[in-house]
């Protein structure tokens, strides 16, 4: 077969696909949840630290059998997963280290004159003594969260696996990105990445509320900044592409236009969002996005312009990329939120911290015992200077425990809203149904129902494994607060992994016939790759290659 006829066949093997359904793809995703359910239960019962081929058996072997073998009976293999884990829980779980031992008392720690400055930096950054009668809120000092750092890393698993397996057809086609209209666990993917991506945005605003407020033009031009690689990515990625004469789907993105692109442009324009958040809820604000977004989907020309209109000009070769950023942007908002909830020690973190300087904002009007711990809470980190003599002391607030109960509790509400919203936009068929290449109303809302049902999962495991952790301020971390090393060292270099995972993606296309190859070769084949991308995150486990 010549190479033309190859790129044809390829183009049309990833072509034309009309999707799965949620019930799969929930089920599908449902083996992410129990190898880690496995995991922890080990951990448990285990006295040393779990070697890398142990965490590579448990935590990615699971995911590729998942999408490959078992990939349209995904109920066995959970059922399977489920089975070890119960045999497992009938071993004891050994017992628990003693306390751990304070380096300093958590409710009140005296400091001498010559630490003031990092006092400062600490109670109420950027403040002097002139400010003291009007004390900003506090900047919230964020732990490791396990369970979000297990939720990115499992998604990042899931994609950097899926790219090189759609290429296979051991991979069904019923899980790879449908053309227009319908739902499968690649459009997800997409999805989950710009969700995630919005998740870990919120930790500047939840560290200082501050942030929101800081000039739009220099938070613009440092976004943009961090971003350059990124966008530097994507057009290499263009050239790569075109200069190899790789087989693309022109109707994903465009013909230029690549994800890349759109996850380098969306982090812009939620700055731009930025003063809204000071006055209105950010769900509110994403659903508005959305809505209207929608609203010209359904009653203008644009949908049938991305869909049906012939490529002419530069902006028609990219129609789709460009016309889905409104949907993409309401989804990162929506993992913004999220974050919001999660990353601090308690759900109402943040609201209170938007409270403390917008008494009055829509929908966060204080309730009279939250105007009171507000006051107190000011009074506290404003008196930072009390007795005499030579050696002044300081006063630094106890750091709250976290609250995972709390958390999944919201968490929950939320996920409840957003698959009942879903499931009101299904019933009467908003927008034709769930397009990722639109990312129409409901695209976004199954996104947003689908990663806070499963970060929640993660969650409520963390809680029934690990019921009691250490998140006092001077207390040393326990083993509980962190995610399996392996995922972690995912999550620290997650960028420069799907990087090498989309190189190593088209060394192969170029070198095998994928579309052609058995089902027991391309298994072996993912193995490797996937063997090979964990083996460098192990080894680069302890650095940050890339810091965005």
């Amino acid at each position: 077969m010549s190479t033309d006829d190859y790129k044809s066949a390829k183009e049309a093997f990833v072509s034309n696909t009309s999707g799965s359904s949620i019930w799969h793809i929930n089920l599908v995703s449902c083996n992410a949840l129990a190898s880690i359910a496995l995991y922890s239960a080990l951990r448990q019962r285990l006295s040393w630290s779990l070697p890398f081929i142990f965490e590579y058996n448990i935590l990615v072997t699971p995911l590729i059998l998942s999408i490959t073998i078992f990939a349209l009976k995904p109920l066995i293999l959970l059922v399977i997963l489920c089975l070890l884990i119960g045999l497992t829980l009938i071993v004891p779980p050994r017992p628990p280290p003693p306390p751990l031992t304070p380096i300093m008392s958590p409710t009140k720690r005296t400091l001498s004159l010559e630490h003031t400055e990092s006092l400062d930096k600490l109670a109420t950054p950027g403040s002097s003594d002139s400010e003291d009668e009007v004390p900003r809120p506090p900047v919230v000092g964020l732990q490791p969260v396990a369970a979000v750092s297990t939720y990115r890393a499992h998604m990042m698993l899931l994609t950097i696996l899926s790219i090189l397996a759609v290429d296979f057809p051991i991979f069904p086609r019923e899980l790879a990105k449908c053309e227009t209209f319908g739902v499968s666990m690649m459009d997800l993917g997409v999805g989950s990445f710009v969700f995630s991506q919005g998740l870990v945005s919120a930790i500047p605003m939840v560290k200082d509320v501050e942030y929101l407020r800081r000039p739009m033009s220099s938070k613009l031009s440092t976004t943009i900044i961090k971003l350059l690689p990124i966008v530097a990515l994507g057009l290499v990625r263009v050239i790569l592409v075109k200069g190899t004469d790789y087989p693309e789907h022109a109707s994903e993105y465009g013909t230029h236009w690549n994800f890349f692109l759109t996850l380098a442009i969306l982090p812009a324009f939620q700055v731009l969002v930025h003063p809204f958040i000071l006055t209105t809820p950010i769900a509110t604000i994403a659903l508005l996005i959305t809505c209207f977004h929608q609203l010209l989907l359904s009653y203008t020309s644009l949908q049938s312009w991305t869909l049906d209109s012939p490529r002419i000009s530069l902006l028609s070769h990219n129609k789709e990329g460009v016309v889905s950023l409104p949907g993409y942007l309401s989804i990162q908002l929506l993992g913004l939120l999220t974050g919001t909830l999660v990353l601090p020690a308690t759900p109402s973190t943040f609201r209170r911290a938007l409270r403390s300087r917008n008494p009055t904002a829509i929908g966060l009007s204080p309730s009279p015992r939250a105007m009171a711990t507000d006051r107190a809470q000011a009074q506290l980190n404003s008196m930072r200077r009390f007795g005499g003599g030579a050696r002044r002391q300081f006063l630094i607030p106890k750091r709250e425990l976290r609250k995972d109960d709390k958390i999944a509790i919201e968490l929950s509400s939320y996920a409840a809203i957003w698959w009942t919203l879903y499931g009101i936009a299904y019933v009467y068929e908003v927008g034709g149904g769930v397009s990722r290449r639109l990312a129409n109303l409901q695209y976004v809302l199954w996104t947003a129902s689908f990663n806070t049902t499963f970060l929640l999962g993660y969650i409520v495991l963390d809680i029934q494994f690990y019921p009691t952790k250490s998140f006092v301020a001077g207390l040393r971390f326990s083993e509980a607060n962190l995610a399996p090393v392996l995922l972690e060292a995912i999550n620290k270099n997650g960028l420069i992994l799907f990087l090498l995972a989309n190189v190593a993606t088209g060394l192969i296309n170029l070198s095998v016939q994928t579309m052609y190859t058995s089902n027991s070769k391309a298994f072996l084949i993912l193995i490797l790759y996937s063997f090979v991308i964990a083996i460098v995150a192990w080894f680069t486990r302890h650095r940050r290659l890339v810091k965005l």
